[in-house]
């Protein structure tokens, strides 16, 4: 028998995917040719800001768009035409999502629950989303990071196999958002599989096993984050300060370093390199030129996107949304698909 092709196997399919929409200009592309590959029992990353393409692909994944041109399978499943069977097996935690506000946290799992064969139990949500003191507390008096953590559980109180979250970190403090990728990591190692949509660099890099990066519509590139950053973005930043008038010529020339910037203040010269070998960099500062207050910090996903489309990350949102007031084609009914 023929060993099957990868993409027999992945959890999320996506094939040369297109999504247009028409305007009084002429069309409105959306998404200009995705190609994705999603493995079982991931937490992989749609990384990108307002306007990538991000929020419709996610709607193209659980149905609620159909795309123009190309293939999509979820699970096995075509979304547009087999609406069914992922309803039994997808979960999605929009941004915004309308609940019942008078009832309790416990009340509106207990629901929630009630809608499915074969749940979670409320209780094990609510410990694991970090709501154990609010269980009582009406949806209407949930902060802004509670109630996201509250999204989040509808969710996975269906134990899908795919659990789709949109920006789901979306308001909540330092705490919050550890609790929520805790539950997060916890659902992938139950043997689920996790698409989390973000325009946070930190959670891309911290939760994600692979993302990929989406500008205009494309993927820029896929991979493991410390993969991305280590090809396309290999520099360190190193920041410190020396004495006046420290000769930094052999600092400028040394291995590796590819920009450097000072500026003198306060006494001392505070200096900015950017360098491949930070460990060579490190010998010359501890050494000859006795540098202070060493910092050295990672490119990150921010510097690989800057490398990979020519404009930093928050500037790479190219507005490419469905004109106001349109639904997109053959809109669909989101009964059953989100959580």
């Amino acid at each position: 028998m023929a060993e099957r092709s990868p993409s027999h196997d992945a959890a999320i399919l996506l094939e040369n995917v297109t999504k247009r929409y028409p305007g009084p200009h002429g069309d409105v592309v959306a998404l200009a040719g995705i190609d994705l590959s999603v493995r079982p029992g991931e937490i992989f990353g749609l990384l990108g800001p307002n306007g990538a393409g991000k929020t419709t692909t996610i709607e193209t994944l659980v149905g609620l768009r159909r795309p123009t041109g190309g293939t999509v399978r979820v699970l096995g499943h075509d979304p547009a035409t087999q609406r069914d069977e992922i309803r039994k097996c997808v979960a999605i935690q929009p941004q915004h999502a309308a609940v019942f506000e008078q009832q309790t946290v416990a009340e509106l799992l207990r629901v929630w629950a009630s809608l499915y064969p074969d749940p979670e139990t409320p209780d094990v949500i609510i410990d694991r989303m970090g709501l154990s003191a609010s269980r009582d507390v009406r949806v209407a008096k949930l902060s802004g990071g509670q109630r996201q953590r509250l999204l989040v559980g509808t969710a996975l109180i269906s134990r899908p196999r795919l659990l789709v979250l949109d920006e789901p970190s979306t308001g909540m403090d330092p705490n919050a958002r550890q609790e929520l990728w805790s539950a997060i990591r916890a659902h992938r190692d139950s043997g689920g599989t996790v698409l989390l949509s973000t325009h946070s660099m930190e959670e891309a890099e911290t939760v994600c096993d692979r993302v990929a990066v989406l500008h205009k519509g494309r993927v820029a590139a896929c991979g493991a984050p410390a993969d991305l950053i280590s090809t396309h973005a290999p520099e360190r930043e190193v920041r410190f300060t020396v004495p006046l008038g420290t000769d930094l010529a052999r600092l400028r020339t040394a291995h590796g370093v590819s920009h450097i910037e000072s500026h003198d203040s306060g006494g001392t010269t505070h200096v900015m390199l950017r360098t491949s070998d930070s460990d060579a960099a490190f010998g010359l500062l501890a050494g000859p030129l006795g540098a202070h207050r060493i910092q050295i910090k990672e490119a990150g996903l921010e510097a690989v996107f800057r490398i990979l489309t020519g404009v930093s990350f928050h500037e790479g949102g190219d507005g490419a949304q469905p004109p106001p007031g349109h639904a997109g084609a053959e809109p669909m009914e989101t009964e059953g698909v989100m959580a």
